[in-house]
């Protein structure tokens, strides 16, 4: 009596696709290019590792359990590193940064438009890089140093893109220039002679319902290096 009478399993009809699954004539070794395994190699290899990884390690292989922080629902008080002083402020864990800097720490030069992310007129700096401090918690700025629109000024020394916004005229009611600035004045701080493509790259999430994007690309150009035209 031959194999395909005493083994059923071996009787049963290979799928179409089971011609890649024949085994191999020499290596046995899993990996191998000329490793093929049958259905029932591959059933015995697979239920293996089902089993070994459910078993429970040892009590000297046993994995730490990490403890969470748990930090709310109530006030918790926080440090914040606000242009260039650390200030101390009790927050909410739902408290956007946008309302701390402006409720609790009273810099209201930071505006909130649309309160969702999607005018940028609340852009302040975080370790250099703008954000919308409306979409920001509070708790998530870490030790990130934060730069408000009061920030860029030294003293009475105004920022040179602030400059140049007043003598562009890059402003009619004034209420997204706060975030305009700091989105600029990011460029140019990695890129000090900005291109006009740059420029409308860098202020492309910054709405301006007014439409003065002709003057405040001016502005910026100008601030930049360049002499100070309509465009």
């Amino acid at each position: 009596m031959n194999r395909l009478e005493t083994d059923p399993v071996a009787a049963t009809p290979l799928d179409p696709g089971d011609g890649d699954l024949a085994p191999s004539s020499d290596s046995p070794v899993p990996g191998d290019h000329a490793f093929r395994a049958t259905r029932r190699e591959f059933l015995a290899y697979t239920s293996a590792g089902v089993v070994a990884a459910s078993l429970p390690l040892s009590r000297g292989e046993a994995a730490p359990v990490a403890t969470p922080t748990v930090r709310g629902p109530g006030p918790i008080e926080i440090a914040l590193r606000v242009n260039g002083a650390q200030r101390r402020v009790r927050v909410n864990p739902d408290d956007t940064l946008a309302h701390v800097l402006r409720e609790d720490l009273g810099l209201t030069g930071t505006k909130v438009g649309c309160d969702r992310g999607a005018c940028s007129a609340c852009t302040v700096l975080l370790d250099g890089t703008p954000a919308s401090s409306c979409m920001t918690f509070a708790l998530d700025v870490g030790d990130r140093e934060v730069t408000t629109i009061e920030g860029l000024a030294h003293g009475h020394a105004l920022h040179r893109v602030q400059e140049a916004f007043i003598a562009a005229d890059a402003m009619q009611c004034g209420f997204c220039t706060p975030g305009m600035v700091m989105s600029c004045a990011a460029l140019l701080a990695r890129t000090p002679h900005p291109t006009l493509e740059q420029v409308r790259a860098a202020t492309s999430g910054n709405l301006c319902r007014c439409g003065t994007y002709p003057r405040i690309f001016a502005a910026v150009l100008s601030a930049g290096g360049s002499p100070l035209t309509r465009l």
